[in-house]
């Protein structure tokens, strides 16, 4: 009753070509901005963390102080390049655990020479 035909006939018609795409880029913009904020702030620094703490497993070596994931604090006795340490946790108590129990190096030894007479 109160419609004008040619606001009738604008409604029925279909939209004009090209403008469904851009509405469509409109729509998926704050989407795209937030996955990029995600992986700057948080996927990033965790990848970072991840290789840093891969380089510390993988210099472990004979007489550094270590921390076990489960909070105990000993003395590297035998390193081999593989998975298992033998860490000395107290006097004459050795212990096999692998390298990915290990949670923090809290001091580095001097290098040890094994060919002392």
């Amino acid at each position: 009753m109160f419609v004008t035909p040619a606001f009738a006939q604008a409604a029925t018609g279909a939209a004009p070509a090209g403008v469904g795409g851009a509405d469509l880029l409109i729509q998926f913009a704050p989407i795209l901005l937030l996955v990029v904020i995600f992986w700057l702030l948080i996927f990033r620094p965790q990848q970072k963390r991840m290789k840093a703490h891969q380089a510390m497993l993988s210099a472990i070596t004979r007489g550094d102080t270590v921390v076990t994931s489960g909070g105990l604090v000993g003395k590297v006795t035998k390193a081999v390049d593989g998975e298992d340490l033998e860490v000395e946790i107290a006097q004459g108590t050795r212990v096999k655990i692998t390298r990915g129990g290990i949670t923090d190096v809290r001091s580095k030894s001097a290098p040890v020479n094994d060919n002392k007479a």
